[in-house]
């Protein structure tokens, strides 16, 4: 069992680092503080859904580490 929850978690590691490369748009840390004028803008499209499906792989990632370390 566990050797499985390992392999899932590999897994979502994985798609979400991808997701997180797939939303940088090169701003920078400037942007997060002020920088640039596009930081609060409304997501559209195909970034609103990279930006959810990143969100649910990250709360994903964290209950299979909570799992993991519950079964070990």
């Amino acid at each position: 069992m566990q050797k499985y929850l390992q392999i899932a978690q590999v897994v979502v590691s994985v798609f979400l680092i991808v997701g997180v490369l797939l939303q940088g748009r090169g701003a920078g840390l400037g942007a997060a503080f002020g920088g640039g004028n596009d930081y609060f803008r409304t997501k559209r499209g195909m970034e609103k859904t990279v930006v959810v499906a990143t969100i649910i792989l990250a709360v994903l990632f964290l209950a299979l580490g909570i799992i993991n370390i519950l079964v070990a």
